[in-house]
């Protein structure tokens, strides 16, 4: 199971690298393709997992100004 997320910054927010670093802290790899960042669950991700960690993602990126988008598969 695989969470894949969408970053969208913007001039007025904090700089790619700076938002990048925060969310590797919470074990996303970065990958190319449709996506910005990834990250592989050790085991099956319930929908309840997922959300939990939508709400970890928008409190690590709160005051960044940055919109996101995930995709948990």
């Amino acid at each position: 199971m695989n969470t894949y997320l969408t970053v969208f910054f913007s001039s007025e927010g904090a700089t790619p690298s700076e938002v990048a670093e925060r969310l590797q802290m919470l074990g996303f790899e970065p990958t190319q393709g449709n996506y910005d960042f990834v990250y592989k669950w050790d085991s099956k991700a319930t929908v309840k997992d997922a959300l939990w960690f939508a709400d970890k993602i928008r409190a690590t990126l709160d005051g960044m100004h940055v919109f996101f988008k995930i995709e948990t598969i």
